[in-house]
Order: C-alpha cells, then sequence, then structure tokens
C-alpha cells in the first residue's frame, strides 16, 4: 500500500494533476511524500474521506498553495491547524465526522471560501469571525453540541444555507437568517446537562443562550449603556472611521479580548446595524411565526432571536421590516 501510495503522489507531481483521489486508503498520518520537492503547486481538489488522520502538517497551505477544494469527510482529526487560513484559494471545505472542539480562527482568511462543512463533531460554538467571510455561500454544523450562533451569522447577503440540525441545545437562531434556507431539526430539544453555565434570556416559555462574551442583557426599561459599552463604541468608531488602523492599539494599552473585540465586535444591531460589545437587547420571534414554520413541522422548539443595542432599537424591531 505504502509503495502504491508513493507512486500515485509521484504521478500526480510529474504529470501536474489537479484532482488527487486518496479516500479509503487507511491513512493514519498525512503522507509526507506530498509535502516533499515543493509539494503539489498545480493540485486543486485534494480527497482524503474514510481515513484514519488525526492531524494536518502545518505548512499545509506552503506546499498544496492552490487548493480549491479539501475533503476530509470521517477522519479522527481533532485540530485544524491555524495555518489552514494561508489557502487563499480555498473554496470548499468539508471536515465532518471528525473529533472537532473548535475551528481555527483564522479560517475567516480564507476569503474565497464559499462551502463549509463540519457536521458531526463535537463543536460547541462557531467563531465569530467565520462571519467576516465574504464569499461564504453554505455553512453545514449539523450534529454538533452548538448552544448558540454568532449575533451577525447571516448578515452577508452571501450566506443563503445554514444547516445546524441535531444540535440538541441550540434554541435560537440570529434573525439575520430569517430570509434564509435554514436547517434546524432536532433542535432545542429539552437539556440532559444540568451543568450549563452560559448566560441565558427567557420571553414566556422560550429560553435561549447567548454567547459567552455577552456581559450583560438588556431591557426595554435601560436608560442608559454600560460605561465599557459607550467606551468601547467610542473607540471603535474613531479607529474606524478617523484612523481606519487598530494597530497602533497593544495589547498593553488596552486587554487582549477587548482589544480583539474591536476588531471583530460582538455583533451588529438587527435594527441599526450599530456594533454591540459587551451588552444585547434580544427579543424573541417564535419559528411558528414565521415562514419557516412548515419545514419543521413541530419538530423543533428553536426561535428567531433579534440582538439590538439599545432598548429604542428593541422596542422598533420588526421581524418582518
Amino acid at each position: 500500500m505504502a509503495s502504491e501510495l508513493c507512486k500515485t503522489i509521484s504521478v500526480a507531481r510529474q504529470e501536474k494533476h489537479k484532482n488527487l483521489f486518496l479516500n479509503y486508503k487507511n491513512l493514519h498520518h498525512f503522507p509526507v511524500e506530498m509535502l516533499k520537492d515543493g509539494g503539489l503547486q498545480h493540485l486543486e481538489r485534494l480527497y482524503m474521506k474514510r481515513n484514519s488522520l488525526t492531524s494536518l502538517p502545518e505548512n499545509l497551505a506552503q506546499k498544496l498553495p492552490n487548493l480549491v477544494e479539501l475533503y476530509l469527510h470521517s477522519n479522527s482529526l481533532a485540530v485544524i491547524p491555524e495555518e489552514i487560513g494561508d489557502l487563499k484559494e480555498l473554496q470548499t471545505l468539508d471536515v465532518s465526522a471528525n473529533r472537532l472542539l473548535t475551528l481555527p480562527e483564522r479560517l475567516h482568511l480564507c476569503l474565497a471560501l464559499q462551502y463549509l462543512t463540519a457536521d458531526c463533531n463535537h463543536l460547541c460554538h462557531v467563531p465569530r469571525h467565520l462571519c467576516q467571510l465574504p464569499s461564504l455561500n453554505e455553512l453545514s454544523m449539523a450534529g454538533n453540541r452548538l448552544a448558540f450562533l454568532p449575533l451577525d451569522l447571516g448578515r452577508s447577503r452571501e450566506l443563503q444555507y445554514v444547516y445546524v440540525d441535531n444540535n440538541r441545545s441550540l434554541k435560537g437562531l440570529p434573525s439575520y437568517l430569517y430570509n434564509k434556507v435554514i436547517g434546524c431539526s432536532g433542535c432545542g430539544a429539552p437539556l440532559h446537562i444540568p451543568e450549563v453555565k452560559l448566560l441565558s434570556f427567557s420571553s414566556g416559555e422560550l429560553t435561549v443562550f447567548l454567547p459567552t462574551e455577552v456581559k450583560a442583557i438588556g431591557t426595554a426599561s435601560d436608560r442608559v449603556l454600560p460605561l465599557q459599552e459607550l467606551a468601547m463604541r467610542r473607540l471603535h468608531h474613531t479607529c474606524h472611521t478617523l484612523l481606519k488602523d487598530l494597530n497602533f492599539l497593544s495589547p498593553i494599552s488596552l486587554p487582549k479580548s477587548l482589544l480583539e473585540l474591536l476588531h471583530c465586535p460582538l455583533g451588529h444591531c438587527h435594527r441599526c446595524s450599530e456594533p454591540m460589545f459587551t451588552i444585547v437587547y434580544p427579543k424573541l420571534f417564535p419559528l411558528r411565526e414565521t415562514p419557516m414554520a412548515g419545514l419543521h413541522q413541530g419538530r423543533t422548539a428553536v426561535s428567531f432571536v433579534a440582538y439590538c443595542c439599545s432598548s429604542q432599537c428593541l422596542q422598533t424591531f420588526h421581524l418582518l421590516s
């Protein structure tokens, strides 16, 4: 098998193949032959489904710089290296049925990425930075452990298909997804894990979990925003309208957690699009009151959630407006 694999890779290198099929090869390690002699510079599509890979090389983008499609379905990957963000041509990534606990933050640097599939892993959250992907059209994260989705998910016009079926703890979908094609059957089921400690918001019989970065939940009776939120908004406005550069800031002048928020806000108000950093004003809309109701036939208890920046936006937001 080893000699056959080496021959296959050697032929692909010599003949400058654009497609390489290594499915069902019982691979436990990424073939080092693919990384030798400058790698496979012409390769565009790599299929490595149904193997037993436990890791990927950190220099993957250096050796396979022109990858357009990468299929890693059904392996044993626990981590995807951050360097995958250097694959500037990558359009399709399938990492379904692995052992992933998280996705790399630098994945948002794959600006050409259109299709991301990460079903059947152990993912507890979706990185906020993925909302910045300008070309992402389809996101599938069914069968994970998601309890919430990024507030901005769906804000991009390009993202049209989101599948999060069978995430039992997931009870809220950002209202930006209202007019998208959504799969959420099997979500919102009663929790059997009492140690869940996420901040939650309830309205009537509906309850949703909020991202861990949310520090406070605003109400319609609030009159003044927290000082930290006001300061973050002013700094963000100054940086992006006057300086247009955040590089002058450092972890010394600002805590790392806040510096990261300046680069990628917690979300944007679903009413006025102003950035939010520490506090949100949520408003729930039962799924049965939306056009999506007929697609799920009562199999889900998920609600749409509008996240607003103030009590005024909360009171004036309407899902159909």
